[in-house]
């Protein structure tokens, strides 16, 4: 049964740069055996944030605690090195001086038998089993990330902060490496806090994704619910292409060239932006000037015509300027459909797709 103490709290941390707050009252938990993405643009925060965790930077306020006990606050302070947290961000920092076994043992205590154990489990895991004997500057930057990765993992810790640390892999390893790296640490109920710019490295690898913006949580949750549930117009964008309908509420709906939405709860004569991924778009035939009828699913067909169309291997993206506004949609389609550009299709919007949300001033 797992513990209802977190392995890792971070309460109400702040920490300002030259006047500037680049982490601004960022709060979250992680269980043992889970992994939590911190996930957002490069200057959000999330580097700092996990640098605070560490112990190698310094909060302006707020309190870390590990297994329910404080390890840092204002005036509190367990220093790095005792706090059991491992530690993999971009730079390596591999000693240049000792053998990938040596640089992986480091740090290591006990029976000498157990850590050659230990050290020959990690490189054969990630890959490096036949690297033992060779020097950091005789390897590549995908092998020295894959070394510093079984150095952080050696000691067990009960908690891993990871910076981008599968970017230095090349596509053909990543996926492989990184969910190796996760099967390791979930077998030792691992904390893992991971950080990372990229939403499909988040939603492969967490169970928890805290989508950062301004040095502020903006959202917090599982994937499915932050892709599915988005809290607004810019957490949609962050995870996907969008297009983006205006329009102005009367009556509690808008009216636009696909048919009404519904806005529950917006005030009258607010706009509001309509959000729908290209996904989601439906294309259908012109016929003689007609589309296709509306239905409640898809509501009312606009048309476009089409500017260009392009094959990204599983899917095609095609670009249309739409004929009642000269505004540009996007709609990706499943394999081959290349239209010419000039041709005249219909596009319809699944409604249960769509999001809603209103226009900030």
């Amino acid at each position: 049964m797992q513990s209802a103490t977190p392995r890792l709290e971070i309460r109400n941390l702040v920490r300002n740069y030259d006047g500037r707050r680049v982490v601004d009252d960022v709060s979250l938990k992680v269980m043992p055996g889970q992994v939590t993405c911190l996930l957002g643009p490069s200057g959000c925060g999330k580097s700092t944030t996990l640098r605070m965790i560490a112990g190698v930077e310094m909060q302006d306020s707020g309190e870390i605690w590990v297994d329910g006990n404080l390890v840092c606050d204002t005036s509190f302070r367990i220093p790095p090195e005792r706090r059991h947290i491992g530690l993999m961000f971009q730079d390596f920092a591999l000693f240049p001086h000792l053998t990938v076994r040596a640089n992986v043992a480091f740090g290591l205590s006990g029976d000498k038998a157990d850590i050659q154990r230990r050290v020959d489990e990690l490189l054969e895991r990630v890959g490096l089993s036949s690297y033992g004997g060779k020097y950091p500057h005789e390897l590549s930057g995908g092998e020295q990330q894959r070394v510093a990765l079984a150095r952080a993992l050696a000691p067990r810790p009960s908690i891993m902060l990871m910076d981008e640390p599968f970017s230095g892999l090349d596509n053909r390893l990543r996926d492989g490496i990184r969910d190796e790296t996760l099967d390791i640490l979930r077998e030792q109920d691992t904390a893992v806090l991971l950080v990372t710019h990229e939403p499909e490295e988040a939603m492969r690898m967490a169970d928890e994704i805290a989508l950062m913006r301004n040095g502020r949580i903006v959202q917090q949750g599982a994937p499915y619910n932050i892709y599915n549930a988005p809290v607004d117009r810019d957490a949609v964008a962050f995870f996907s292409d969008i297009n983006v309908i205006r329009g102005k509420v009367q009556g509690a709906l808008v009216h636009t060239a696909f048919g009404r939405f519904l806005t529950p709860g917006v005030q009258e004569g607010s706009e509001v932006d309509i959000v729908i991924r290209p996904q989601h778009i439906k294309i259908d035939f012109d016929r003689n000037g007609r589309g296709p009828d509306p239905t409640i699913e898809m509501g009312t067909a606009a048309r476009g015509v089409v500017r260009r169309a392009r094959f990204m291997g599983s899917e095609s993206l095609v670009e249309f300027r739409m004929d009642h506004d000269g505004s540009i949609m996007r709609a990706t389609v499943p394999n081959v459909f290349l239209p010419k550009p000039g041709k005249p299709l219909w596009l319809m919007i699944r409604r249960d797709k769509c999001f809603t949300f209103p226009v900030r001033a």
